[in-house]
């Protein structure tokens, strides 16, 4: 009997064949790829790329861009001594720099920079700035994204239709529309426990904790009736997605954002509240 010597097609080959058929819209193009998925000739990591290229391809920085009022910004007339301690704090790698009002973003401070500082009596925070770029909200992502790798820049301040600044996105904001959230420095190891204690009072913690363990953890008594896990309580608590850096107190304890994306809540950096600290204004 003569054996079949001919090549296996190729993934690439098996895909294209199923695509033959040209779509006439995007919706069919997802479908067709929908259909390559629950035929195996695609991986759900595959399938949920390609769909995120597509998603970059229609959304405006609007739509994913860190608000004004959440920025993390420095002010050009506070002195070394007073911000660094809020750089080492924030952990970003770049900072927006303005001259007392925050519609006046005068350059971006890289935090390695920062260094020359120490190194050099005689350095000049203003002159490491590093040129500001601005954008319109509605330019779109896929464009953004291409101006991020032609100029090798990672952030643009984002200004509304009057020229006031609305916000700020960074290329890491952008990818992760494609490839999902990005690991940083907070990101937990699949082995790692739920609740990690970082020191007295405070704790890192998944937003996929169940309550109840939660509860166990840090003898708090949130009822789980309503939701099963510390995310879903406290975006709850927010009334929207939260994004990294914003915060909020109730029930004797302060929640951080430590890890969100435009899909979901990741990480959170929990401290139990003294009583008199539980009794100032509920969101921070």
């Amino acid at each position: 009997m003569e054996s079949d010597s001919s090549p296996k097609p190729s993934l690439l080959e098996r895909i294209s064949h199923w695509l033959m058929r040209e779509p006439e819209d995007r919706e069919q193009l997802i479908e067709l790829l929908h259909g390559a998925y629950e035929n195996s000739l695609m991986d759900a990591d595959a399938l949920a790329m390609i769909e995120g290229v597509l998603q970059v391809s229609e959304m405006r920085v609007g739509e994913i861009m860190i608000p004004r009022a959440q920025m993390d910004v420095i002010d050009i007339n506070d002195a070394p001594e007073v911000f660094i301690p809020f750089v080492i704090e924030t952990a970003h790698s770049r900072f927006p720099v303005i001259d007392k009002d925050r519609d006046d973003v005068i350059g971006i401070l890289l935090a390695k920079d920062l260094l020359r500082h120490y190194a050099e009596s005689d350095s000049d925070i203003r002159g490491m700035l590093r040129p500001a770029v601005f954008i319109p909200e509605s330019k779109r992502l896929n464009v953004l994204l291409k101006e991020f790798r032609s100029n090798r820049n990672h952030i643009a301040i984002v200004v509304d239709e009057y020229g006031g600044v609305a916000g700020l996105v960074t290329i890491e904001d952008v990818l992760e529309q494609i490839v999902g959230d990005i690991e940083d420095e907070y990101d937990f190891d699949e082995t790692e426990d739920n609740v990690i204690r970082e020191k007295e009072d405070v704790f890192r913690v998944k937003a996929g904790t169940e309550i109840a363990d939660f509860n166990e953890a840090l003898g708090a008594k949130f009822s789980d009736e309503e939701f099963d896990t510390v995310g879903g309580l406290v975006v709850s608590r927010f009334g929207h997605l939260p994004k990294r850096g914003e915060s909020v107190k109730f029930d004797g304890f302060q929640f951080s954002i430590l890890r969100a994306d435009s899909r979901r809540l990741h990480a959170v950096r929990v401290t139990r509240l003294a009583p008199e600290e539980d009794a100032q204004l509920p969101l921070v």
